[in-house]
């Protein structure tokens, strides 16, 4: 750790998922209003990443680190305080989907998704939420989903994961401000977005491949930053039609949002993946 990180007189905050994505604009909007960063990533990308957010005066301490193993949790932590700095803002968004059939996905990348989306969250959570009470402040954003609204047919894990971190996120903030008041804690739940998100599910072959209509990241960041900013309990990401979206799915029957959402999450090869059957028995 840098002397010059060490004696900044910005503030510190960590993202995870910062790399691409709604990640890297939210990282990039706190360098430019005056943060420091801890900022991970999957890959050496989070290097590259870590030099745009420099141009805007940030010290960054890029880590990469797979967030579904305990001992990525525990590398992220670990650079956070090696800083010796309080942590003033958290952004747990690193996150990924599934597409296709449940009938023919792989178990153990259903698993690793869960330990991403799910128990990365609560693993790190932990020392953020103690770090900042014991500290008497700071804000923590945990991206969820529009996902978390309604059921995912053809991503079937993927929702019920998002379901977890929105709930999480809510039960989190009412205990902070019991607890610990000055912490405040937002959920963030875009909907589609213009990142590879979905290319990287692999639903290229979707309603959600190549030439749909997704909200921008860098609006969803936005919003994402000023609910945060704001201490809001939640925030929609996305445009108009999105934030109807989620309020219409408050009063919609679980079928119809199921069938709904498999019109558009279904692979239109709906023919079954032919499986390796040493693959399969791992």
């Amino acid at each position: 750790m840098s002397t010059n990180h060490r004696n900044s007189g910005r503030p510190l905050a960590l993202v995870t998922g910062a790399s691409a994505g709604i990640g890297y604009q939210l990282a990039l909007l706190f360098a430019r209003n005056g943060y420091d960063l801890v900022a991970t990533g999957g890959s050496d990308s989070i290097d590259r990443a870590a030099a745009d957010f420099e141009q805007h005066g940030a010290h960054v301490v890029p880590v990469r680190a797979d967030l579904s193993k305990r001992d990525g949790v525990q590398v992220v932590w670990q650079a956070v305080q090696d800083t010796g700095r309080p942590l003033e803002a958290a952004v747990l968004n690193a996150g990924r989907s599934i597409g296709g059939a449940f009938l023919d996905t792989d178990l153990d990348d259903e698993l690793d998704l869960l330990a991403l989306n799910v128990t990365s969250v609560v693993a790190l959570a932990k020392p953020v939420a103690r770090h900042m009470a014991d500290h008497g402040n700071g804000k923590i954003l945990i991206t969820s989903s529009l996902s978390a609204t309604l059921p995912t047919p053809y991503e079937t894990v993927y929702g019920p994961s998002r379901a977890f971190t929105y709930m999480f996120a809510e039960a989190l903030r009412q205990e902070m401000k019991d607890r610990a008041p000055g912490v405040t804690v937002t959920a963030l739940l875009p909907g589609a977005t213009d990142s590879d998100f979905h290319a990287r599910a692999g639903m290229g072959n979707t309603a959600f491949g190549p030439g749909a209509k997704k909200n921008s990241r860098i609006q969803v960041a936005a919003q994402g930053y000023r609910a945060l900013m704001a201490g809001k309990d939640h925030v929609i990401g996305g445009d108009l039609r999105t934030k109807l979206t989620a309020l219409t799915n408050r009063l919609l029957p679980e079928p119809f949002k199921a069938a709904r959402h498999a019109r558009k999450a279904q692979p239109r090869d709906t023919a079954p993946r032919q499986r390796d059957t040493a693959t399969a028995s791992r």
